[in-house]
């Protein structure tokens, strides 16, 4: 016998039948703040994602992350994240410095939740078992947004590059992230593609910090091009040669996702602000913000 597909929001009696309890007791649940649901036009729906981690996050014996972690969101910045965490009023701390520093934190239970946009060789983003977090059981990716990673250049374009092939001409300056961030894996994985080594690239010495800083660093001329999302050349007013679409994700443990913190945050991105904001400031694909793309 084939079971039935549950849809994406269950209401109230068909939450009470898949928890196996009386509609009376999901009432009181709700009405203690216990188990995460939402009102549309004054009906409760549960996300039947978020009821799936709450009741992993009740499981008997599993004790991983007894002790909640500082209330920071590190690993890469994001444009449109940065908004909506002050929008919100989660008041979560920001500590980017780069995908790969993020999760090191998260380990180490120094960041409550980490945004990745971390690419395997297969072309895939953020799976844990590639990220040396396949050990890590309460483990939950949600997805945030597509970006739009491509070339930002001076206003006009002056040197006239045409595409990432044209990142070997000599005396070309280039700005970069960090080693571990996601946007110098992809540049790697891209030159590869191209048949180009990146020790052919002059890249600067100092590596900047975040999309904004990169992003500033060509607008003031002390790089010619650099490897960025499209929301941050614009904010520039730079020229931009898209190139790839990459999936951003927000890496946390089971229990931080019930935290106060981030379910204002998680809240707020399901509005139409969030969506009109994404629209703004451009290279953003938000269709699907919020939903569980992986759950230990």
């Amino acid at each position: 016998m084939v079971e039935p597909v549950l849809p994406r929001y269950l209401t109230t009696a068909e939450v009470a039948d898949y928890l196996r309890l009386k509609p009376r007791k999901v009432y009181d649940l709700v009405r203690q703040g216990q188990i995460p649901c939402t009102r549309a036009t004054g009906k409760l729906l549960f996300p039947r994602h978020a009821i799936d981690l709450w009741l992993m996050n009740h499981l008997e014996g599993d004790q991983s992350s007894a002790t909640e972690p500082l209330e920071v969101m590190a690993g890469s910045q994001d444009p449109l994240l940065d908004w909506a965490m002050r929008e919100s009023g989660c008041g979560l701390a920001s500590l980017c410095l780069g995908s790969g520093d993020g999760i090191q934190r998260l380990m180490a239970g120094k960041a409550m939740v980490v945004g990745a946009h971390l690419l395997d060789g297969a072309g895939r983003y953020n799976v844990p078992s590639e990220l040396g977090l396949g050990g890590m059981r309460d483990l939950v990716v949600v997805h945030w947004a597509r970006r739009t990673q491509g070339l930002m250049l001076a206003p006009g374009n002056p040197l006239g590059l045409e595409g990432l092939g044209d990142l070997a001409r000599p005396g070309l300056r280039i700005g970069r992230r960090p080693e571990g961030a996601g946007a110098h894996r992809l540049l790697g994985w891209l030159l590869e593609r191209q048949g180009i080594e990146m020790e052919q690239l002059d890249m600067l010495e100092h590596p900047a910090t975040s999309e904004d800083d990169l992003a500033l660093a060509v607008a003031q001329g002390r790089a010619d091009v650099g490897l960025g999302v499209e929301a941050a050349a614009r904010r520039q007013g730079l020229h931009f040669l898209p190139l790839h679409q990459e999936s951003f994700d927000l890496l946390l443990r089971r229990r931080s996702y019930f935290s106060d913190a981030l379910q204002r945050l998680f809240a707020f991105a399901r509005g139409e602000r969030l969506r009109d904001q994404a629209e703004s400031l451009g290279g953003y694909e938000v269709s699907r913000i919020g939903t569980i793309r992986f759950n230990a």
